[in-house]
């Protein structure tokens, strides 16, 4: 079973305007509200492939009850840990080809609510086969809360696939915990070294060859349309797409750690693992609702991706 990790969900609220004024009153009618974060974009894409998928994360109030509702309806298992305070809302206000968002800090977790989610928790890995975590944690955690929860599942010999950014990723990669995959972008992957990164391949085998990385076993650079570069053990690969009509790119990079993922899980080879992510993001960009895919174009797309050895 595939395990996803939401530590900081939300309720995702899109407000459509033709024009968004200021001061005054603005008047929307097509809302919607769905369960959001990104690890529960990952479950969504998951569920579609019909992966056996669980999602599990903290949630809180009236809003972690709506999230947990919204997963029934789409016959996705989830099990959560319940906290005092409320799953936060994250709206996205759609007005003249922009969008301009407001999101909520969400629950200050306690110290005891940190502890016993880690004990809950450890019996969770249990019925995992593979683990994805993904996102920000929420406030009152420790900044090295991924590396306990991934010290939980090295001890259980279950992978990580772990998706976050900034100080809580450097944090994980600085100690000697270390997950299976990480897949920064090259904005982030600048961050962690602190320097602009240039994208050029002798480059970027240099960066990921830091001591930084030691012991991640897959290192995964999202670079957009431009493709991929990756790392794994002591392999290069360089992954083109092929040009598509992007209609959503929102949800594009859970999406292709959810195929990432999958495919990890069912031990496939280099090659497959690195077009499976790329595609699943790639048919995420083609659709209007974020986190949605048609599995009836996988394959087409799949073999358009060239993957090569650098």
């Amino acid at each position: 079973m595939i395990i996803t990790i939401t530590m900081n969900p939300s309720i995702d609220i899109s407000y459509p305007l033709d024009k968004f004024q200021l001061d005054t009153v603005n008047r929307v009618t097509n809302v919607t509200k769905t369960a959001g974060g990104k690890g529960l974009n990952v479950t969504r894409v998951l569920n579609q492939t019909d992966a056996d998928v669980l999602a599990s994360g903290m949630v809180g109030g009236h809003l972690g009850e709506f999230i947990k509702s919204e997963l029934d309806n789409e016959s996705i298992k989830h099990d959560f840990y319940t906290v005092k305070g409320e799953t936060r809302n994250c709206i996205a206000v759609l007005h003249e080809g922009k969008q301009t968002e407001i999101l909520e800090q969400g629950p200050i977790i306690t110290s005891y609510e940190a502890n016993y989610f880690l004990k809950n928790f450890e019996q969770l890995v249990e019925r995992a086969s593979i683990l994805s975590f993904s996102g920000s944690l929420p406030a009152g955690l420790p900044i090295d809360y991924y590396e306990k929860m991934i010290t939980l599942c090295n001890k259980k010999n279950k992978p990580v696939v772990l998706d976050c950014s900034g100080s809580t990723l450097q944090k994980v990669l600085t100690s000697t915990i270390k997950p299976l995959l990480i897949k920064p972008n090259m904005e982030e992957l600048g961050d962690l070294i602190d320097q602009p990164i240039k994208n050029n391949i002798e480059n970027l085998k240099k960066v990921l060859s830091l001591p930084l990385f030691d012991g991640v076993e897959w290192v995964i650079v999202s670079m957009g349309a431009e493709g991929t570069f990756a790392k794994h053990f002591d392999t290069f690969y360089q992954v083109t797409l092929p040009k598509i009509e992007a209609i959503n790119p929102v949800g594009s990079g859970d999406a292709t750690i959810a195929g990432l993922t999958k495919a990890l899980d069912e031990h496939r080879n280099d090659e497959v693992v690195l077009k499976s992510g790329n595609t699943f993001g790639m048919l995420n960009a083609q659709e209007r609702i974020t986190g949605n895919v048609k599995m009836e174009n996988y394959q087409s797309l799949f073999k358009r991706i060239k993957v090569k050895e650098v």
